[in-house]
C-alpha cells in the first residue's frame, strides 16, 4: 500500500484547528507535525481546506438485501463518501430482516464485496430473540436496533416482558426508534375521519406526533434509567423529547441522542412545498422545533449527526399520502449541512468524535497516530448546489435540491485510500468491516 502526504491541512480534531501535515502509512495515520518532508508516493496538497475525520454514520438504511430496486451497498456507500462519510452503521430493516446473528453475517459477507465505506450492522430486535441479541459478538457488531414504534419487517418490540429484557440484559449501545404506535393510529384515524383518503402531507407532523415521539421516549428513559442501559435515541425531532438528555462529555453518559440533517434544515412550513419528498418517521416538526435541535447540538445535549438515509423511488413520492413511503435519501449532504450550520470543531465532535465514543470504535474518528486513515477534505470557500447531475444515490433525487451550501468535500480518505476526489468515485475500492473496542 502506497504512502500518502496530505500538505497545508487545516486539521480539526478533538476542539482544535491546527495547520500542519498528515502522513498516512499502510492504511494508517504514520505520522501528524506542522512540516513534514515530502516524501510519500502521493501527495495531496490541501491548500488550506479544513481536514476533519470522516464521518462515522451510525444510521443508514442501504436497503440491501431484498430492496435493491431502491438502494444497494454499492450505490449508497459511493454516495457516503462523496459526501464525506467514510463508516457506516446500517439498519435491520431488510428482507429478510437481520433479527439473526446468520443473516446479519450474510450481510457481512455480502458489504465485504460491495462497500466503498467502512461498515457494521445492527441486529434488530424483536419480540421474541433475546437469545439472539445475547449472543452477539460485541467485538464485531455495532449494537442493537429497537423500535418502539411503528416500523417495518415484523421489528416493533411492544411485549413489556422483552423490552425489560434488552435493557435490562444488553450490554451493548441499543440504538432506538421512539414513537408511540397507538398514539399515531389515533391521530391518523382523526385525520382519515377529517379527509378521508386525501389527507394532505403537511399533517403528517400532527399524525407522527410531538406526543407520539414523548411518550416513546419517555419508556425508553425510564428503562434505561432503571437497568442503568446504554441508549441512542435516534432522530430526535421535538424540543419536548430534550428534558431526558444532558449536556456534558459522551464518556460521561449512559443516554445520548442524534440529530438528523432533514430536522436541523427542514420544518413544518416546508410541507407544502415538498410534500412526500420530506415524509419521514418520526416526522419533521415545527421551527420552533427545530431550533431547539440546533441549539441542543451547540449546547452538547445532542451528541451525534446521523442521516437516517432511507433511500425510496422517485415514482413511488409521487403517490398520495397514504401510500407514499417514509424516508429520504440524505447522506451525501450530511455534512454538507453540519457545515453550514455549526463550526467545524462541533462538526468534527458530533459526526466522527462522540459517535467513536458511544459505539467505541476501535482505531476510527479521530485524526491521531495510529488510527486509521478515514479523513475528508472540505473546502470551505467552494460552494455546491445540489442538483440531479451530482446526486449519486441510485434513486436519483435529493430533499436538497435547489439548495447551494457553502462547502463541498474535496476529496474522502477510507483507510488511507482516496474514496472520492474531483466529483469522481473509486468504486473499486472497499472498505473494512469495523471492530469495537468493548
Amino acid at each position: 500500500m502506497q504512502t500518502t502526504l496530505i500538505t497545508n491541512a487545516r486539521i480539526v480534531n478533538e476542539g482544535e484547528i491546527r495547520e500542519g501535515d498528515v502522513l498516512i502509512k499502510n492504511g494508517r495515520i504514520e505520522n501528524i507535525a506542522p512540516s513534514l518532508p515530502g516524501e510519500a508516493d502521493r501527495i495531496v496538497d490541501a491548500a488550506g481546506k479544513a481536514l476533519l475525520p470522516g464521518m462515522i454514520d451510525c444510521h443508514v438504511h442501504f436497503r440491501e438485501p431484498g430492496l435493491e430496486v431502491k438502494a444497494d451497498m454499492h450505490s449508497e456507500s459511493g454516495a457516503a463518501v462523496a459526501g464525506g462519510v467514510t463508516s457506516i452503521m446500517e439498519m435491520p430493516n431488510t428482507k429478510p430482516a437481520a433479527i439473526s446473528n446468520a443473516v446479519l453475517e450474510d450481510k457481512f459477507a455480502l458489504a465485504a464485496t460491495k462497500c466503498i465505506a467502512n461498515y457494521s450492522f445492527h441486529l434488530g430486535a424483536s419480540n421474541t430473540n433475546i437469545d439472539e441479541l445475547l449472543a452477539m459478538d460485541p467485538k464485531k457488531v455495532c449494537g442493537v436496533k429497537l423500535f418502539m414504534g411503528a416500523s417495518t419487517g415484523g421489528l416493533l418490540v411492544d411485549r413489556t416482558e422483552q423490552l425489560e429484557n434488552i435493557f435490562g440484559r444488553i450490554e451493548v449501545p441499543i440504538s432506538l426508534h421512539c414513537e408511540d404506535t397507538n398514539t399515531i393510529r389515533e391521530n391518523e384515524k382523526a385525520a382519515r375521519e377529517k379527509y378521508g383518503e386525501a389527507i394532505p402531507f403537511s399533517e403528517h407532523w400532527k399524525i407522527r406526533s410531538e406526543e407520539a415521539c414523548y411518550v416513546s421516549t419517555k419508556l425508553a428513559y425510564e428503562l434505561a434509567t432503571k437497568y442503568g442501559s446504554q441508549i441512542h435515541v435516534l432522530h430526535l425531532t421535538t424540543a419536548k423529547e430534550l428534558e431526558f438528555f444532558k449536556a456534558g462529555a459522551v464518556e460521561n453518559k449512559k443516554i445520548t441522542g442524534e440529530a438528523c440533517p432533514h430536522m436541523l434544515w427542514f420544518s413544518s412550513d416546508d410541507y407544502e412545498e415538498k410534500g412526500a419528498f420530506i415524509k419521514c418517521n418520526p416526522s419533521i416538526k415545527t421551527p420552533a422545533d427545530r431550533a431547539a435541535l440546533r441549539q441542543a447540538v451547540k449546547d452538547g445535549v445532542i451528541d451525534t449527526i446521523g442521516t437516517d438515509h432511507a433511500p425510496h423511488l422517485y415514482e413511488e413520492k409521487l403517490n398520495p399520502y397514504g401510500s407514499a413511503p417514509s424516508g429520504l435519501p440524505l447522506i451525501q449532504s450530511a455534512m454538507a449541512t453540519a457545515v453550514e450550520l455549526f463550526p467545524l470543531e462541533m462538526v468534527a465532535e458530533k459526526t466522527a468524535h462522540n459517535p467513536a465514543r458511544i459505539f467505541q470504535c476501535l482505531e476510527r474518528g479521530f485524526i491521531r497516530e495510529g488510527c486509521w486513515a478515514d479523513l475528508v477534505l472540505i473546502d470551505t470557500e467552494k460552494p455546491h448546489t445540489v442538483s440531479k447531475d451530482n446526486i449519486k444515490y441510485k434513486c436519483g433525487w435529493s430533499p436538497f435540491e435547489g439548495v447551494t451550501f457553502k462547502s463541498s468535500v474535496d476529496t474522502t480518505f477510507v483507510n488511507g485510500e482516496i474514496a472520492y476526489t474531483n466529483c469522481e468515485i473509486n468504486t473499486a475500492l472497499r472498505g473494512q468491516r469495523l471492530l469495537f473496542d468493548r
